[in-house]
């Protein structure tokens, strides 16, 4: 299931390909600056390259000033020229973040909320492959050439409980059809890997001969192929990462999800009676945290900036680590804005997010800064915790 942390990790990941998409418009509207003095090659007057290169500078200098400030400072600005020039750039700058931002706010609600079609492709997967022994001996009975093998063709995994919960589950085969989760225009890939990783496999074939086997060996041999095959195989997994670009954070969600329910699943379950489990306890409180993170911690970064920046004053704040730099501003806007969360367990997640996602160093280096800053903060009076919030919080 998705936790709070996990949505932490995804908010950060956002967040990261938002500043690096800030960046790239900033560097983008200077170059429309830089197009603004250019010498008008088709014009019969006279171009003095000097001044317009005087001019570009200063440009240059009044954009860096103004673009992140809400009102323009724009006192430095000779001619008008150079005004309309800082004025172009900036409202590109600010046009094109607000799509980058949009953009990015969608995409990861969506891939958060697409995780079920992934665990439910996999579960799919493990019917397919029990698909491909009924077919394989169907091509046996009707005296087909296939290559012969010492192993006789088992039906276990197609007469599988597991397997056919899942090709039966009406609440799940529903959700495939809304989703239009199916293997059926990648069946060459599924018959290769079913050849080349199934049919090989110890366990499976360990499976296959067994003369009836329980619910219990049923269930594990589903958990075993969904584990040690599905997600061990390198081609199987390149072919998620092509169909999900946030196939690395999901895939350890995936697999947990697609295990779980089979974990779940017991034998006097009617199969229409199966409720599929929820992508966290609670999603909708969940998914308002997760938007709620993303959008204050954008809303108050500049905020958040000028209380770091006096803590780091051996160290330019822009060549602080970009991981860091968010993990930092996602604490304090935690701290600050989310009442019920307490300040420990804010401290705790971004620490346990810095050992994983940034530098060696970074631990120390968040540590100390949080630990100075929330003490800051709670005594100026802007830490009010409420309800959960208050536990801890000593």
């Amino acid at each position: 299931m998705l936790n709070r942390r996990t949505l932490r990790i995804k908010a950060m990941q956002s967040l990261f390909a938002y500043d690096q998409c800030r960046e790239s418009n900033k560097n983008l509207a200077k170059e429309l600056i830089d197009d603004a003095f250019k010498p008008d090659l088709n014009s019969m007057q006279p171009q003095d390259r000097v001044q317009l290169k005087a001019d570009c500078k200063i440009a240059k200098q009044l954009f860096e000033k103004n673009h992140d400030l809400q009102q323009l400072l724009l006192e430095d600005a000779k001619t008008p020229e150079i005004r309309t020039a800082v004025i172009d750039a900036l409202n590109y700058y600010h046009k094109q973040n607000k799509k980058d931002l949009e953009y990015l706010r969608h995409n990861m609600l969506s891939a958060a909320e697409n995780i079920p079609s992934l665990y439910m492709k996999v579960l799919l997967l493990l019917a397919e492959f029990a698909e491909m022994v009924y077919e394989e001996n169907e091509k046996r009975l009707k005296g087909s050439r296939i290559q012969s093998t010492a192993e006789p063709i088992s039906l276990n995994l197609h007469q599988n409980k597991i397997v056919h919960f899942i090709n039966n589950s009406r609440s799940l085969k529903a959700e495939m059809v809304r989703r239009n989760i199916s293997w059926a225009d990648d069946r060459d890939l599924v018959k290769s890997w079913y050849k080349d990783y199934v049919k090989t496999d110890e366990a499976f074939l360990t499976y296959a001969r067994l003369d009836a086997p329980t619910f219990e060996q049923d269930q594990e041999i589903a958990i075993h192929l969904v584990k040690k095959i599905i997600f061990k195989v390198d081609a199987i997994m390149d072919y998620f990462q092509s169909m999900d670009i946030n196939w690395a954070e999901n895939k350890s969600i995936t697999k947990s999800l697609a295990a779980n329910i089979i974990k779940w699943y017991a034998p006097d379950i009617d199969p229409d009676d199966f409720e599929l489990p929820e992508i966290s306890q609670n999603w909708e409180e969940d998914k308002q945290f997760f938007e709620d993170i993303f959008d204050e911690t954008v809303k108050n970064r500049l905020i958040n900036k000028a209380l770091i920046s006096p803590k780091t004053k051996n160290w330019d704040f822009d060549r602080i680590a970009s991981t860091d730099r968010i993990i930092l501003d996602m604490a304090l806007t935690e701290m600050q804005f989310f009442h019920s969360i307490p300040v420990k367990v804010t401290i705790n997640e971004y620490i346990e997010l810095s050992k994983n996602y940034s530098t060696p160093k970074s631990k120390q280096f968040i540590n100390g800064l949080l630990d100075v800053l929330s003490a800051e903060l709670d005594k100026a009076g802007k830490i009010r915790k409420s309800g959960r919030g208050l536990l801890d919080n000593k």
